[in-house]
């Protein structure tokens, strides 16, 4: 709430003709099925603001601020709607978001590719955003879930479970990641006996569970939303002992799952992006002093995509997406000095004396192919009621 606060505050400011140099929209779901992300997600962003704006190093010494939009995750109007105020009202100069793919898609191809606005998502993973036309304005800090399919058949399987069911959210994101698991899963080996979809919002789902019983499996991979469908499903699973064993990937890790369920789904496990990399460590820290929670899911992507978009500019000598999203490559990879979380400002300053950076970031950042992540991931399992780090991958 203090964040929500001071972001209508800055808004408010701005109205009154106090405008920050550079201004960054963040567009995530504040309200929807993955509310309980959220405001991790763009208090990481935000951090990446603050140590650009008190190093004083953008250009001719420009401060940053952020304007917070609501891209409800599953609402594309609204998300539309909201994305067209960034820019047509907050004139913002980049926009880090959004989060869930359909939404994603939809600000990308109606509002941000019409206006030249260049965005990076830290949390949108359908693998079809990866040949989306963008006129090279978007980039993902987050891999696709291409990637988290194989990661995700290899999870499984280390444990020695060969036969799962699968359900998914109904939308671009679930439908994505259904797809890239299952046949990952059966190329090396496995069986999938159901794949199918539940909706978000319905007070009931024991006849979707009653389905996937009836396929049976040694699990049920839950690939929706922790603070909707997603819970439902392993609620009326846990009511009906239809399944005991869940995998989690990304959109269900949260403290929301544990608050939920507790011991109820000890043995369950799952993954979402991650790394234990010295950055994400230095970033842990920096959350922590700054009042959030850095091992959030998507946080540590969301401070890397604001990170992005400021370097770049600073590369480009321009604050036009026009002019700087040719730009996000080149800081984003080799060659140049390795930047961490902490080093925003000594980057900004190699950039401005024409040296090249390599900025590895909170979630070791690697742009490959259309500009997204090429992907690592946090294998977590839950022990006492508690989400536990497994190992990385």
């Amino acid at each position: 709430m203090k964040k929500l606060l001071l972001s209508t505050a800055v808004t408010a400011a701005m109205a009154t003709g106090a405008y920050a140099d550079v201004t960054l929209g963040v567009i995530v779901g504040f309200t929807g099925p993955i509310e309980s992300l959220t405001p991790h997600m763009a208090d990481g962003a935000e951090l990446a603001m603050s140590e650009v704006t008190e190093s004083g190093n953008l250009m001719d010494g420009m401060s940053v601020s952020s304007v917070r939009a609501d891209s409800t995750c599953i609402d594309s109007a609204a998300a539309q709607a909201a994305a067209e105020r960034l820019i047509t009202a907050d004139n913002v100069d980049g926009i880090v978001g959004a989060d869930c793919s359909g939404v994603t898609t939809s600000i990308l191809s109606n509002v941000a590719v019409p206006n030249g606005m260049v965005m990076i998502s830290p949390s949108a993973t359908s693998p079809a955003l990866s040949t989306v036309e963008d006129n090279g304005l978007f980039f993902r800090t987050a891999p696709s879930d291409a990637r988290q399919g194989e990661v995700m058949t290899q999870v499984i399987m280390d444990r020695g479970i060969n036969e799962v069911a699968v359900t998914y959210t109904n939308n671009d994101y679930g439908l994505g990641l259904a797809d890239s698991f299952a046949a990952a899963f059966e190329a090396a080996g496995g069986s999938v006996t159901l794949v199918a979809a539940h909706e978000d919002g319905r007070a009931d789902y024991s006849a979707e569970v009653g389905a996937l019983a009836s396929a049976g499996g040694e699990a049920l991979v839950v690939a929706g939303y922790v603070d909707q469908g997603g819970s439902g499903i392993v609620q009326a699973s846990l009511d009906t002992g239809a399944f005991d064993t869940f995998v989690f990937p990304d959109g269900m890790v949260s403290q929301a799952l544990q608050d939920n369920f507790g011991s109820d789904i000890d043995g369950s496990f799952g993954q979402h992006p991650g790394t234990d990399s010295e950055g994400a460590e230095i970033f842990h820290n920096m959350a922590s002093d700054a009042g959030f929670d850095g091992t959030s899911p998507f946080s540590k992507e969301s401070y890397d995509a604001a990170a992005l978009i400021l370097l770049a500019m600073q590369a480009a000598g321009s604050t036009d997406p026009g002019d700087y999203a040719a730009h996000v490559m080149d800081v984003a990879n080799a060659p140049g000095e390795q930047i961490l979380p902490g080093q925003l400002g000594r980057a900004l300053e190699l950039i401005a004396a024409g040296e090249d950076v390599d900025y590895v970031g909170a979630s070791a950042v690697e742009l490959v192919g259309p500009g997204e992540s090429a992907g690592n991931y946090r294998e977590i399992e839950i022990e006492g009621g508690e989400i536990q780090t497994a190992r990385f991958r």
